[in-house]
């Protein structure tokens, strides 16, 4: 039996994507936050929880792109018509961040707000767009032999930024319990306060996305509702609840850690919810990965490129976040 390179590359792909929604999730969350928090103080720890680590972390989008342009080139080509005008309202989102990032530390108190505002929209601009890429992929596209053959704006559905919206949640969530993690005193007791709203909104916003994906959808419906695959696939929901009860719980305890791991898992399971969805699609209704995959040839290429380079970034990673391990005081600076 030969080695099933299409597939191999989709978790190549999909693990990229968890590490940066994992990692850039609770990075754009604190910007995200930012409205909530005035004290300048605060707002500079908040930074500095993710200053060593912020723009290793999206490597991984980096290398999820690539990745999608070498191994699936249709699908690559499809979504990048179907979808430049989102794609490119999160890149200048992540543009306007990363320069804030950099620029309000140097700034002057009288000009700092300037910068905090560009954070704060930057993160949800890009977090916004992000949601509506995930929604739009999930209605799928319509796709004219090997090119899209929809309009510009046809991405622009209520689904589509509804999802938009519930990822602004996800990631303010992750933001949140990250500084529970990452800080102490009154900043993280402002966090304790945030997380259970947020906790609730977001399983309104999973209940929500549960119930409209299968409505509009037929075949997602079958897929998770038919028997056997019903009693297959109900553990999925029943973690989700079990997550979101462990956060409560660890919120109510004062717990530093259980909060942002769980809610880590929670953010995993609802990705793999609608990744089941739409298996083995990759541009739905029609294109699987097999279907929009490259030349074998080319897939074992990269692959080899592949396996080298991704232990280098996970070693990287792993030491960034060990040396800048620990709580964030109002003492500690970036530089």
């Amino acid at each position: 039996m030969g080695i099933d390179l299409p597939l191999i590359w989709l978790v190549i792909i999909v693990f990229s994507t968890m590490m940066y929604v994992v990692m850039d999730g609770f990075d754009l969350g604190i910007g995200i936050l930012f409205p909530w928090v005035r004290d300048s103080g605060d707002r500079d720890v908040m930074m500095n929880t993710v200053a060593p680590i912020w723009d290793g972390n999206e490597t991984w989008l980096v290398l999820g792109g690539a990745a999608l342009f070498g191994a699936f080139p249709l699908a690559y080509a499809v979504i990048l018509d179907a979808l430049a005008i989102p794609l490119t309202l999160m890149l200048f989102g992540l543009i306007f961040r990363g320069v804030a990032f950099e620029f309000r530390f140097k700034a002057t108190a009288e000009k700092r707000h300037i910068w905090d505002k560009a954070f704060i929209w930057g993160s949800i601009f890009a977090t916004f767009s992000q949601g509506v890429v995930v929604g739009a992929i999930i209605n799928g596209f319509p796709v004219n032999g090997r090119s899209y053959a929809g309009g510009a704006l046809d991405w622009l559905t209520p689904f589509a930024l509804f999802c938009g919206l519930g990822l602004v949640v996800t990631y303010a969530l992750l933001g949140c319990t990250w500084l529970v993690m990452k800080t102490a005193g009154e900043l993280q007791a402002r966090m304790y306060r945030l997380a259970t709203p947020l906790l609730i909104t977001l399983l309104l916003v999973l209940a929500a996305v549960s119930v409209w994906t299968p409505s509009a959808h037929p075949e997602i419906a079958a897929r998770w509702f038919q028997l056997p695959n019903l009693f297959w696939l109900l553990p999925v929901p029943a973690l989700v609840l079990l997550s979101a009860w462990g956060i409560r719980r660890g919120v109510r305890r004062g717990a530093h850690y259980s909060p942002f791991m769980l809610t880590l898992l929670l953010v995993f399971l609802g990705l793999s919810g609608l990744g089941i969805s739409i298996w083995p699609l990759l541009i739905p209704p029609s294109i699987s990965l097999w279907d929009a995959a490259a030349p074998p040839q080319s897939l074992g290429f990269m692959l080899v490129g592949a396996l080298f380079i991704i232990p280098i970034i996970l070693v990287y990673t792993f030491w960034s976040y060990y040396v800048f391990r620990g709580k964030v005081s109002h003492d500690d600076g970036y530089h």
